[in-house]
């Protein structure tokens, strides 16, 4: 049988039909250096000539070569990867922080790892963290916006640099997080601004932070103002939530203004309010929260809180780049989010 040369195109496997993957060998072969060196160029350690590299770099492309990660990781004791633990939840806010996470990892050439749980707890956390230790990655961030998440933080590893996205003021780690409660002073200062006597709430789900601290950030603007914050209505953060709450203000009177605490609850409520003939903003003004695509495009155009996701997971993958490198302060981050006008409190 011919022997195969790594520049063929042939590189044979064992099996018949298999193509064998190039080696830094290979690489060195082609490029006629020394394999030391071509580890030099990949890694970028130690002092290489130009024209050396140039001619490494050209059988890299030439080879469609790719570095084995786990044998990078034992010569340079660096996976370049980063674990996330993540709710298993398809809402906005918690997927938004994962796509942030990831696009900051992904610019600055880090892998990242996810490990989801369906029940943010102390035990399926801990489980997560050695799930994540065990696949070599550098260090994790927990998207924790639930109470029983940032709870769970009190007893991870302090031997694993962790960063947390969304928990509270208490958490035993460094978080970077939007200012929900700064949020909710802004959508209800917009809506007295417009010259309401009051506003109403629709909450999200007691347990998360999100939740509470938006519910915070209504009733202290309002009691700021000398105003007896209405009775708090309470969601799920789902559209059918929004639209049982809508009914039920539907039958108070006097209500011409609702703070709603994300866009798909007032999505819901939105149709419960053109169900009973009660049209937005003539008769009521809304504000919702998140700034979901579809917000713009609501009948009519929403009000809403945007948070910037993209900046939190740079803040986060930053700060955790900081605890690898034991230079972080340990604080809380927090990210100011942008009050978008439109239609739904346009003029009364």
């Amino acid at each position: 049988m011919a022997r195969t040369s790594p520049t063929d195109g042939g590189r044979k496997a064992a099996g018949p039909s298999a193509v064998r993957q190039a080696s830094l060998t290979d690489v060195a072969e082609v490029a006629g250096v020394s394999h030391m060196t071509v580890s030099r160029v990949i890694n970028g350690t130690g002092p290489v000539k130009p024209e050396t590299r140039a001619r490494v770099e050209a059988a890299i492309r030439e080879l469609d070569y790719r570095p084995n990660s786990a044998a990078r990781t034992l010569a340079t004791g660096k996976s370049e990867t980063l674990g996330v633990i993540a709710l298993d939840s398809t809402l906005y806010g918690p997927a938004s922080m994962l796509y942030g996470i990831e696009h900051a990892a992904r610019e600055a050439g880090y892998a990242i790892t996810i490990s989801s749980v369906s029940r943010p707890q102390r035990q399926s956390i801990a489980d997560a963290v050695e799930n994540l230790r065990r696949q070599a990655v550098e260090g994790i961030l927990v998207i924790a916006p639930h109470v029983a998440a940032g709870r769970a933080l009190e007893f991870t590893p302090r031997d694993v640099p962790l960063v947390a996205v969304g928990a509270s003021e208490s958490a035993p780690v460094p978080v970077v997080t939007v200012d929900q409660y700064d949020g909710a002073r802004r959508a209800t200062e917009h809506l007295l601004a417009l010259g309401h006597k009051t506003v109403w709430h629709v909450a999200g789900p007691s347990d998360w932070l999100e939740a509470r601290a938006r519910e915070q950030g209504w009733r202290e603007t309002l009691e700021a103002h000398g105003i007896e914050a209405p009775p708090m209505l309470r969601g799920d953060w789902s559209p059918r939530s929004g639209y049982d709450a809508g009914r039920k203000l539907v039958a108070e009177s006097g209500v011409t203004a609702v703070f709603v605490a994300n866009d798909q609850m007032a999505l819901g409520m939105l149709r419960a309010f053109a169900e009973a003939g009660i049209t937005v903003p003539r008769d009521v003004h809304v504000v919702g929260f998140d700034d979901v695509p579809e917000a713009a495009y609501f009948s009519p155009p929403l009000t809403t809180v945007r948070q910037d996701f993209i900046e939190v997971g740079r803040q986060a993958f930053e700060l955790l780049l900081l605890r690898l490198k034991e230079e972080d302060d340990g604080g809380r981050h927090l990210i100011t989010p942008e009050l978008v006008v439109r239609e739904s409190t346009g003029p009364r």
